[in-house]
């Protein structure tokens, strides 16, 4: 596959701890058809600022493959990760583009809680977008699908991808975790900062806090009526957190 815009004219990468990217970014292989995926605008900040070329990646959430895009154009070497066998046929053709870059992506099914085809200390970057418990459904009984599960079970199965995640990574290196909040009977649950102790607990030092922006949400009109009828705040924000080992 042949892809005529692999580098963006005005890109800059941010310096500021609040991102937002109102243009979805349609670059290389990347679309938006993949319900709940990030931005390509944030893994390439995330390996432009946090890896080199050549580095090895990790991605153990790699749903649609927006990692893998951004790694291959930016020559970095990446392992994208996913237990859903869906998401990893869409990232097979996702890949399928010629670059000038001699970076190495593999795919692999996998439970992201239990990484033990891959050695300690062997991983240059991580960065991942966990689902936000089952507030998005990627399956329907897929086991040990984090999509499927509610609050307590997915704090205890991110507790154990922390746990991976730190073995994994090597010393002084970077763990970036994209991650929002929810709701519940109208209150606010952290989630994001939930997620961000439980990294903590795991050992990783806390190095940035990034508000990320959200932008052209599907459920916004839903909730925009409902938002007026019961008194509460939209939720337009998610937190990308840098974690250091």
């Amino acid at each position: 596959m042949n892809i005529d815009r692999f580098e963006l004219e005005d890109f800059e990468i941010e310096n500021t701890s609040v991102w937002s990217f109102p243009k979805r970014g349609k670059w290389a292989t990347h679309d938006s058809k993949y319900r709940g995926n990030w931005s390509p605008y944030i893994p390439r900040n995330i390996l432009k600022r946090y890896s080199k070329e050549d580095d090895l990646v990790l991605d153990q959430f790699v749903g649609s493959g927006t990692s893998l895009i951004e790694a291959k154009i930016l020559n970095r070497n990446i392992i994208g990760v996913d237990i859903n066998p869906k998401a990893l046929k869409i990232c097979e053709e996702k890949i399928k583009f010629d670059s000038n870059t001699k970076s190495n992506v593999t795919l692999r099914k996998g439970d992201s809680r239990n990484l033990d085809f891959l050695k300690s200390d062997s991983i240059d970057l991580i960065m991942m977008h966990p689902p936000y418990s089952n507030i998005i459904k990627y399956s329907e009984d897929i086991d040990g699908d984090l999509s499927l599960m509610k609050l307590d079970d997915f704090y205890k199965s991110m507790k154990l991808v922390a746990k991976e995640s730190y073995r994994v990574l090597k010393e002084e290196k970077f763990c970036a975790v994209l991650m929002g909040d929810t709701r519940k009977k109208g209150h606010v649950i952290p989630m994001g900062f939930n997620i961000m102790n439980i990294f903590i607990e795991e050992g990783f030092i806390l190095k940035e806090i990034v508000i990320k922006e959200q932008h052209n949400c599907r459920a916004t009109g839903f909730w925009k009526t409902n938002s007026i009828k019961y008194n509460f705040l939209l939720l337009a924000h998610e937190y990308l957190f840098i974690f250091h080992k």
